[in-house]
């Protein structure tokens, strides 16, 4: 009896193990769509519906009833018909705010705006971090500074335990005494687009040769998905010992 307990716990734990790798790239991707849907939805997509029922009221003339206009979204539509709507709409006019700001004109009247919005004091506090680091995650690879000559890996406990991190750029010099300092974004694992920031000694960054892509594969995966380029033992022909020139904050 307890052989057969035994057995049929291995066998459980091992089919289980089994179902859960060829469901889970699926679940989590359903997951990561259905988390920019509801994104889409709750910050853009809502609201523009709620801007045509405006329209459709005041368009609507003296006989426009706002009632039956709120009750043709609301029951008359189907739930999912008026999100998908509002997500396409919202699609759509992302698109065109990027087709605005990819123009001169537009770019210019952009930031016209974000100058004045910039006087708001608690937005002023805020804006430009998170800009900073949507920039860093959504510039285009192939003109993005932090390409992959910035993957690099740090001590920041003690020796034989490293940390992996992204370098953002020159970190700040007073906490060097002299010596030249860079800050280095450390991502969370598996939540990669979270972390903390480190400030560390040029001479004591290692440079690895990966990618961001891949540098975020191994992140996100928990260190299941390391590139072959990793694989190589340090001191290997590609892995330089040391950071290249990283260019000053303007």
């Amino acid at each position: 009896m307890t052989n057969e307990r035994k057995t049929f716990t291995s066998d459980f734990r091992r089919f289980f193990v089994s179902g859960l790798k060829t469901l889970l790239p699926t679940l989590i991707t359903i997951w990561l769509v259905m988390w920019v849907w509801n994104f889409l939805w709750d910050s853009i997509g809502r609201h523009i519906i709620w801007g045509i029922k405006i329209a459709q009221y005041h368009l609507g003339g003296p006989t426009a009833q706002w009632g039956h206009i709120d009750r043709f979204w609301d029951q008359r539509l189907p739930g999912w018909a008026t999100q998908l709507i509002g997500v396409l709409l919202a699609v759509i006019l992302v698109y065109l705010v990027g087709l605005l700001v990819g123009n001169l004109i537009g770019r210019t009247f952009w930031k016209v705006g974000e100058a004045a919005v910039m006087r708001i004091p608690v937005v002023r506090a805020i804006y430009p971090p998170v800009k900073q680091v949507t920039d860093f995650f959504l510039t285009d690879k192939r003109a993005n500074q932090f390409a992959g000559r910035q993957v690099v890996a740090i001590q920041p406990h003690e020796n034989g335990i490293w940390t992996i991190g992204l370098v953002t750029g020159a970190g700040p010099q007073p906490l060097g005494g002299g010596e030249e300092m860079l800050s280095v974004f450390c991502p969370n694992s598996p939540a990669a687009f979270s972390g903390y920031l480190m400030v560390v000694p040029r001479k004591s960054i290692i440079q690895l040769p990966l990618t961001v892509e891949e540098a975020m594969r191994l992140f996100i995966s928990g260190g299941v998905i390391i590139p072959d380029a990793a694989r190589q033992p340090a001191g290997s022909p590609g892995v330089p010992a040391v950071m290249p020139e990283v260019p000053a904050r303007a």
